[in-house]
């Protein structure tokens, strides 16, 4: 990818979608997010009764597959509620931000402070942070071991056990004024994981067990695939045609994910709401460099790129 290029095009590039269609499609709204968490719940419930009603028979294995697509694809709901675009009111984003957070091992309040330096410096070698703790694969050992989430397990266990406390590990790439709400999202995140552990001792039940935690880890590595897709092999250049990636997948995936699948359209303008990106995806089609048809060919891509 090189060394990180500076272009200066970014400010052009975000003017090609008209004033007033921007201006539209920067209106967000409370029904739509409502609509959105409220189906992404029901099928929660509906793999969760799933599970426990093919407890102790093989149909139990296809539940829990499905039930690992709906728990980490909470991805989304929790990414657009950081930015503050799943619901018009900010406070149902931090209610949705945190419980999505937490139930895919996530200090959403430190995400949001991330996520923000990602954005800021995306495919930046030495500034972006999802580029410093994770680094883009270049041997089918890299790309294994980042597939198997091990590397995803270890940090957040460092997100979960130390933030709260005030250590911070290596991170340098955030605000010194965001640690506040790092830490106090993280004393939240582990109480609730203390009242699920002691409820579910004092009921004498395995429900969270099977229901969250199983397909919580069946999964990660299907999460890891699918945001490997988002930069890896565009270049290392604040060009926001070129450095982020747009698959277009499936209307299941894009439903799932919360039009996330829609990256590049989001890099460029990240406070479209997740309703409005396929209508700026058909303004901002003809200008994209990397669009790919669905996940399976961009890691076609990836791995006949490895060494």
């Amino acid at each position: 990818m090189g060394a990180y290029q500076v272009t200066g095009q970014r400010a052009r590039q975000m003017r090609v979608v008209p004033a007033e269609v921007l201006k539209r499609l920067y209106g967000k709204s409370d029904a739509k997010g409502f609509m959105q968490a409220g189906a992404h719940l029901a099928l929660l419930v509906a793999g969760g009764w799933l599970i426990l009603e093919t407890r102790g028979t093989w149909w139990v294995v296809p539940a829990l597959l499905v039930q690992a697509v709906f728990v980490n694809t909470l991805f989304g709901a929790m990414h657009e509620s950081t930015h503050y675009n799943s619901f018009k009111t900010r406070r149902f984003a931090d209610i949705l931000a945190f419980f999505s957070g937490a139930a895919i091992l996530n200090n959403a309040g430190f995400y949001r402070h991330y996520h923000m330096a990602h954005h800021r410096y995306t495919q930046d070698p030495l500034r972006d942070p999802e580029l410093i703790t994770s680094g883009t694969p270049r041997t089918w050992g890299q790309y294994l071991f980042r597939v198997s989430s091990i590397p995803f397990l270890m940090i957040r266990a460092r997100d979960i056990f130390m933030f709260p406390f005030g250590f911070r590990g290596d991170v340098n790439y955030i605000h010194e004024q965001a640690w506040p709400e790092v830490r106090r999202w993280g004393r939240l995140l582990l109480a609730l994981y203390a009242a699920l552990i002691v409820g579910s001792i004092l009921l004498q039940t395995t429900a969270v067990l099977w229901v969250w935690v199983i397909p919580l880890l069946i999964g990660l590595p299907l999460l890891r695939l699918y945001l490997l897709c988002e930069h890896t092999l565009c270049p290392n250049s604040d060009d926001g045609f070129a450095n982020t990636r747009t698959t277009l997948s499936n209307p299941i995936v894009r439903f799932l994910m919360w039009n996330l699948p829609y990256h590049a359209e989001h890099h460029l303008l990240p406070n479209i709401p997740f309703h409005h990106l396929p209508e700026a995806h058909r303004h901002l089609r003809p200008h994209l460099k990397y669009v790919a048809r669905s996940y399976t060919q961009v890691h076609g891509e990836i791995v006949r790129s490895l060494a």
